[in-house]
């Protein structure tokens, strides 16, 4: 065991990468379920997102329009949420498992030709001045544009929610569809918009894993990761910023189990591969006992003749 092999600086900026999918899935489902939808589908989202900005990047050559068409592919396979949920009015629950299992399935199908295909490399933002300060330009200013992306849609959703009257309309539809149809709003309209930018947002998460974190296609390469976004929402009380800090806990333990496996740390790797997710059920388990802050209309399907 050498436990001085591990860098310290990388250690965080690698944390920051690690935590980077799980926040983009997460901030888009939190949208979705301010609006009072529950779309367990955002795993299956993620694994579209990830081959189609994985195929797009390989054949364009450009990680760019890889990662815009994982955003419009996430937002079109939502549809398929859409239409059984807020058409059909089937069981939000059901409906977003199917969405999985469906993601999962179709991703498998149209990846086969690339597996083991290299994609395009993104280059990372060079700061002037900035990427060179010890310490704390590798950790702050060393990553690729997606990263700084991810945080600034937090602050835009935050922002959003909190002083716009787009996010007032949001969140009262999330709180009483019944009452916000009263008032003349479109409340089908509205739902349908947020889950199609949960949908984008979870693309966008897929494409950083197979793109940029794990610059390669495998089946089933989201590896739980759309589930742990579900569970972060409940973590952080439906607010964005606590999103954040739940991604970057989540994204640490991650880190920090593959470098003490890589520094041959004597515990089995079994438990410090599985320890991630024992640790996000633990700190979800003891920081969510507050349901104040769900969305009342939370998971109820609207119809309109009521």
């Amino acid at each position: 065991m050498d436990l001085s092999a591990i860098n310290p600086i990388l250690l965080i900026a690698s944390l920051m990468v690690a935590a980077t999918p799980i926040l983009l899935a997460a901030i888009g489902e939190l949208v979705v379920e301010k609006s009072g939808v529950l779309n367990l589908g955002v795993e299956g989202m993620m694994i579209i997102g990830a081959v189609a900005g994985f195929a797009t990047a390989v054949e364009s050559g450009s990680p760019w329009l890889g990662f815009v068409a994982s955003a419009v592919s996430g937002a079109v396979f939502s549809l398929l949420f859409v239409l059984l949920t807020q058409v059909a009015k089937a069981n939000q629950v059901a409906s977003g498992l199917a969405l999985t299992l469906t993601g999962l399935g179709l991703s498998a199908l149209l990846g086969q030709s690339y597996v083991g295909v290299k994609p395009p490399q993104m280059g990372k933002l060079d700061i002037p001045v900035l990427s060179d300060l010890p310490v704390v330009g590798p950790i702050l200013f060393g990553h690729d544009p997606i990263l700084y992306i991810g945080i600034a849609l937090v602050a835009a959703v935050w922002a959003l929610l909190k002083y716009t009257r787009a996010g007032l309309i949001l969140r009262a539809v999330g709180e009483s569809h019944d009452a916000a149809h009263a008032l003349g709003y479109k409340v089908i309209r509205i739902r349908v918009l947020a889950i199609m930018f949960g949908g984008a947002c979870a693309g966008l998460g897929g494409a950083y894993i197979s793109l940029i974190r794990v610059p390669q296609w495998t089946e089933g390469m989201t590896a739980g990761v759309g589930w742990i976004a579900l569970a972060l929402v409940v973590f952080a009380s439906w607010k964005p910023w606590r999103a954040l800090l739940g991604a970057y806990l989540f994204g640490g333990v991650t880190v920090v189990q593959l470098n003490l496996q890589a520094a041959g740390v004597a515990i089995p790797v079994e438990y410090l591969a599985m320890s991630p997710y024992v640790i996000t059920i633990i700190v979800l388990v003891i920081l969510s006992a507050d349901k104040s802050s769900a969305p009342a209309a939370l998971g109820r399907n609207f119809h309109a003749s009521r």
